[in-house]
């Protein structure tokens, strides 16, 4: 699974090179979509010029060569990618979060994954669908794991297990590294959008995984991470909220974007049909909907910029971001989606039933929206219900993750 590495020396680490980098992608990767969409993974033109430009080593710490950037940049770098290809995008920010997990383990183990260089692809799922037996220095893991986004490009998964003691009694959730050749991928990704990600099922079988390979999920959601001998603030991150805001919400952002920039662009050639209006953008109607359309995503913006402000500011202080600061950014991000939701639909109606021919991106990128928003860590009203329980000091728990 795991394709040669081109060893051209990566872009500067800079957020602006990073970005530069990235809008460079965009038309490569709009020029590919329609192809990965059909094929149901990303082309492999796609993912060498990808991984070529660095933009699989955003997460990795700067001493094995990897970019080590904030939350902040990963979103940015996600959403301009996403303006592209939601499914790239998808596949590079949950590879990158991965990675991102990966430097909450041990050093052994992240000398593993990127001793021989740092453009190491992961996928994964946390998710402890499995059984496990605890065996001399570590654990013997089986189990199914759905959906692990990028399965088919990854040299590792992340995969979530029941932790048992020696007498098989569950004492833990965990989360263990493995290598490719210990696992095998299931093509299960008939889906309606998001198709390019390859999001399959990834199948293991009496696979033994080192202890050092483990790390437990309620300490990392509580921020007590292992200690490091060496790196940056960003492996201090919020958890949950690291794993949401750049896999599920940032790919949101820049689909947001495509859909306004496009259907502004054709609606200067663009008739409304049983209209006198020759051209959509001289209709005061329709100049009243692009405008909601593009409040509404300046909006998803600004809070999805607002928590991740909030969660690097709290790794950069080598603190853990505290309870009301991570349920509001949960809030933030959950929020955000539901803009974007509204955005692309006004926009879909905006523009007209021709959005829906085969031929057009419009109804791609809606499809992309419209399944990843259903990620079921970005509930709304789950979320909003933890909002306001914080804001009203209801100490009543609903779910674990906060």
């Amino acid at each position: 699974m795991a394709e040669s590495r081109n060893e051209n020396t990566p872009p500067s680490s800079e957020p602006s090179e990073l970005l530069r980098t990235a809008r460079e992608l965009v038309p490569l990767l709009a020029r590919n979509a329609e192809q990965g969409e059909r094929d149901r993974r990303l082309t492999d033109e796609s993912v060498k010029t990808l991984t070529e430009s660095g933009m699989f080593r955003l997460a990795v710490p700067k001493r094995y060569g990897g970019h080590e950037a904030s939350l902040r940049t990963l979103v940015d770098v996600s959403a301009t990618l996403a303006e592209g290809d939601g499914s790239a995008s998808w596949v590079v920010a949950v590879g990158n979060s991965l990675t991102w997990v990966t430097s909450l383990f041990p050093e052994q183990a992240q000398d593993e994954l990127f001793g021989a260089g740092p453009d190491t692809r992961l996928s994964g799922v946390l998710t402890p669908s499995a059984t496990a037996e605890r065996v001399d220095g570590g654990y013997r893991v089986s189990g199914r794991w759905h959906y692990a986004s990028g399965s088919w490009h990854a040299d590792w998964s992340l995969i979530g297990f029941p932790v048992p003691d020696s007498s098989g009694q569950i004492v833990d959730q965990g989360i263990a590294l493995i290598p490719a050749a210990d696992y095998t991928v299931e093509d299960t990704w008939f889906v309606a959008g998001m198709r390019a990600t390859g999001s399959n099922c990834v199948v293991a079988q009496d696979v033994f995984v080192p202890d050092h390979r483990v790390v437990s999920v309620p300490k990392a959601m509580a921020g007590d991470y292992p200690v490091q001998r060496s790196g940056g603030p960003h492996p201090r991150s919020a958890f949950v909220q690291f794993l949401t805001a750049a896999p599920l919400v940032a790919p949101q952002l820049g689909l947001a974007r495509a859909a306004l920039r496009f259907v502004g662009e054709k609606s200067a050639e663009k008739a409304i049909t049983f209209t006198y209006f020759e051209k959509q953008r001289d209709s005061t109607a329709f100049q009243l909907r692009v405008a909601e359309a593009a409040q509404k995503i300046d909006t998803a913006h600004l809070h999805v910029q607002r928590a991740a402000a909030d969660i690097d500011a709290a790794a950069r202080r080598g603190e853990a971001l505290d309870t009301p600061g991570r349920i509001r950014a949960r809030a933030d991000l959950s929020g955000a989606i539901g803009h974007v939701t509204e955005a692309i639909d006004i926009l879909l109606t905006a523009h007209g039933a021709g959005a829906f021919a085969e031929a057009n991106p419009l109804q791609r990128i809606w499809r992309d929206s419209a399944v990843s928003a259903r990620h079921a860590i970005l509930q709304p009203s789950m979320i909003k219900e933890l909002y306001g329980k914080t804001l009203l000091g209801v100490e009543e728990q609903i779910s674990p993750l906060v």
